[in-house]
């Protein structure tokens, strides 16, 4: 199976990557996790890409294809994690894939209402100290303000401010739209309903992407509860 996982951030991709991975064993690939990676062992490509962060700027697109690229060379089943972002990387990734001939399977578009994901992602809270991650409702830490593990003092980082993350998500969505165009034409998009918790969510994705014999249905734009 090879998927492309879309929607914006803390809608739940990586989460629902993971639990896909665990059952039938396609591996997740989170794009900004193979760039760290990258980075870190000093690959070309990595420092490539380090050059453009250490200036303050977005790595381009063929680099990040060329990372992309390297690592599904040698798979057969994937899941796309915050790849592609635009409809430049789209197109080249579907030209690199018919090549050979692994076409996508399916699309997934996570979708939920901006303000819901703002109280999401406002919500976390960072230890500066060990870096574990608490959220206020869905996973308080036990020594409230402090960090359980080491004691220090949570923060907010800045990025998961509420106006920040509205920025964020405007962003996304415009960046996204002709995506979400281009593989709807293709007939591989299929719109997820990201509302509930990761179970319910997960229940959604395998009506869609299960090999007992859900793939390759019609999307749809509405899915039902469940």
């Amino acid at each position: 199976m090879r998927l492309v996982l879309l929607g914006p951030p803390g809608i739940g991709k990586g989460t629902q990557a993971r639990r896909l991975q665990q059952q039938y064993g396609w591996t997740a690939i989170a794009t900004g996790d193979l760039l760290r990676e990258a980075m870190a062992n000093h690959t070309p490509l990595g420092e490539q890409a380090r050059a453009y962060v250490q200036r303050g700027e977005l790595v381009p697109d063929e680099l990040v294809n060329q990372i992309v690229f390297e690592r599904l060379q040698s798979l057969q089943s994937f899941i796309l994690d915050g790849y592609p972002r635009n409809l430049s990387q789209a197109q080249v990734l579907d030209s690199f894939l018919q090549e050979r001939g692994q076409p996508l399977h399916a699309v997934l578009a996570f979708e939920l209402d901006d303000e819901q994901i703002v109280q999401r992602l406002s919500g976390r809270r960072i230890c500066p100290q060990c870096g574990a991650i608490y959220h206020i409702v869905a996973n308080p830490s036990r020594a409230g303000d402090q960090c359980e593990r080491c004691g220090a003092m949570l923060i907010t980082r800045e990025d998961d401010h509420p106006d920040t993350i509205r920025r964020r998500l405007a962003v996304y969505r415009e960046q996204t739209a002709p995506l979400m165009t281009y593989y709807e034409q293709q007939g591989l998009l299929h719109r997820i309903d990201a509302s509930g918790d990761p179970e319910t969510v997960y229940q959604r994705v395998l009506r869609v992407v299960s090999p007992e014999g859900t793939e390759g249905t019609s999307p749809t734009s509405h899915p039902p509860s469940p």
